[in-house]
């Protein structure tokens, strides 16, 4: 499994560069994985971020964007506007969570 260097720690990563190892993900990281796409964290970014992490660790898979409307209740509209263009390859990314299923 590759891995990779990001903020001084090694980490799992897939051949796409998605986290691997939810133990390995802390909010510092995630802060760094957000500002290389672009995404300045607020509040309610974090909001979303905690919920996909609190999700995976009951649901054993990662969140789709509906899921995030429905269980999370986040709007799929506000989630466009909090992740630019691909909401959910972007949270997850930014979570340290694998692509959810279906995702291109």
């Amino acid at each position: 499994m590759p891995t990779t260097t990001i903020n001084g720690h090694e980490i799992h990563v897939d051949d796409e560069g998605f986290m691997t190892e939810y133990d390995e993900w802390t909010e510092d990281l995630g802060k760094v994985l957000a500002s290389q796409i672009g995404i300045d964290m607020t509040d309610e970014h974090w909001q979303v971020i905690r919920f996909l992490r609190e999700d995976f660790r009951e649901q054993g898979e990662t969140a789709t964007v509906r899921r995030v409307q429905t269980a999370g209740g986040v709007p799929p509209k506000r989630l466009f506007q909090l992740f630019p263009q691909k909401p959910a390859k972007k949270m997850s990314y930014v979570a340290g969570l694998p692509k959810p299923h279906g995702c291109v």
